[in-house]
């Protein structure tokens, strides 16, 4: 009897142990494509979400309470792989001691995993993948409660933006180009609905599409040159961006590109070279350190990494920003809860200071027929960029006073 009431003290010994032990930590995950086409996006979010995070366990971590308390990370490569990316998911929903989870750059990737996060609860912040459909599955499908929130300028967003360029530009005839992914579908349905709703100002004379991994588009872009465009707009990423770019120069095809925030990437600008000049995208973040909102960030990127220049800056600063308001979320939920932290998303409190903006309660509760209601930005936060002599600077400077003040609600 004795040895079995021995035994028994030890067993509750060492689960009170662990409790305690996983009481003194808080886990995030961070997915997203960490190798393959879609890296640059990938690792420069997870490295803006690591910088956070080690910023705020260097201050002693999260205030719970009485306590504070460290976020621990947990890394998975989902390879930008629509299959790998749900079985990521699968397998950080089952671990039971997961918090929240930022990332996914693919909208595809979204698309398969994150009903594992829907079904068990788990708070996920999506970020950087813009493609729409991976918030308005859930407004589709009618779900009441989402744990699913976005820190990205959605497509819809910018799809309006470059439709506004092209006609600033004075253009009346475009081809679309887009990739067969998710992301690439959806955002060419978005410049349709975009083009569409400008009353015949803008004619759409071409749309062709392209696989990931194709190298020669001499095929589409003869026939948007034939069909008389004016530019490209397009919606893609980077590597066959930049096959393109340098299509366009062999043919002498000298065409504006307009097109989604990809065309920002390194593994676009680098490998497009001088074709890539003059490429036109939104962005939420300029690598810029006369900026003095992004000049702290940026300096403390580069340190931490040993890098000049940030591989993706706009999915680097949306990593850095959602960490630091997932770890305000945590704060005033004073708990680690997946619901509670939910709750807590929806009604922040205290206006967050970040590398983008001061977010002043950037979510709202969920309602499935406004997504906008777990969608962290809106136009006002996003400008315009341009490909210049291997970086992106802003295509209107006078909109600098954009990034410089912004505040968003």
């Amino acid at each position: 009897m004795k040895a079995s009431r021995s035994i028994l003290a030890v067993l509750l010994a060492t689960s009170f142990s662990t409790v305690a032990m996983a009481a003194d930590v808080v886990k995030i995950a961070i997915t997203g494509p960490f190798s393959g086409g879609s890296a640059p996006m990938g690792v420069s979010m997870r490295d803006g979400v690591k910088l956070a995070v080690s910023q705020i366990n260097q201050r002693g971590g999260i205030a719970i309470g009485s306590k504070k308390i460290k976020i621990e990370l947990v890394e998975r490569d989902d390879e930008g792989k629509n299959d790998r990316g749900a079985l990521v998911a699968q397998e950080i929903s089952s671990m039971g001691d997961i918090s929240a989870v930022i990332g996914t750059v693919n909208t595809g990737v979204a698309l398969m995993g994150d009903k594992f996060y829907v079904e068990k609860g788990i708070v996920k912040i999506i970020s950087p993948a813009a493609g729409s459909a991976s918030m308005t599955q859930w407004s589709k499908a009618g779900v009441k409660d989402l744990p699913i929130f976005r820190f990205a300028s959605h497509d819809g967003i910018q799809a309006q933006m470059v439709v506004e360029k092209a006609l600033r530009l004075g253009l009346t005839k475009v081809a679309i180009l887009h990739d067969a992914t998710n992301y690439g579908v959806s955002g060419r349905d978005d410049l349709i609905e975009q083009i569409n709703k400008q009353a015949g100002k803008l004619k759409v004379v071409a749309i062709e599409k392209f696989a990931i991994g194709d190298k020669d588009m001499t095929g589409q872009l003869i026939k948007a040159k034939a069909a008389g465009a004016q530019a490209i707009l397009i919606w893609g990423i980077g590597p066959e961006l930049a096959a393109v770019a340098s299509g366009k120069e062999k043919l002498g095809f000298k065409v504006p590109m307009i097109g989604g925030w990809t065309l920002s990437m390194s593994n676009f600008i680098d490998t497009a070279g001088a074709s890539g000049n003059g490429a036109f995208m939104p962005q939420t973040f300029i690598e810029d350190e006369s900026i003095a909102r992004a000049k702290p960030f940026i300096q403390s990127y580069h340190k931490a990494y040993g890098v000049t220049r940030i591989p993706s800056p706009v999915s680097a600063a949306q990593g850095y920003d959602a960490a630091l308001l997932l770890a305000e979320a945590i704060h005033e939920a004073g708990s680690t809860n997946p619901a509670k932290i939910k709750l807590s998303l929806e009604n922040l409190k205290v206006t967050v200071k970040g590398a983008i903006a001061d977010w002043k309660k950037p979510w709202t509760k969920w309602n499935p027929s406004n997504v906008e209601t777990h969608e962290a930005f809106r136009r006002a936060t996003t400008v315009m960029g341009k490909v210049q002599n291997g970086r992106v600077v802003l295509a209107n400077p006078s909109e600098k006073f954009v990034l410089e003040g912004a505040t968003a609600n």
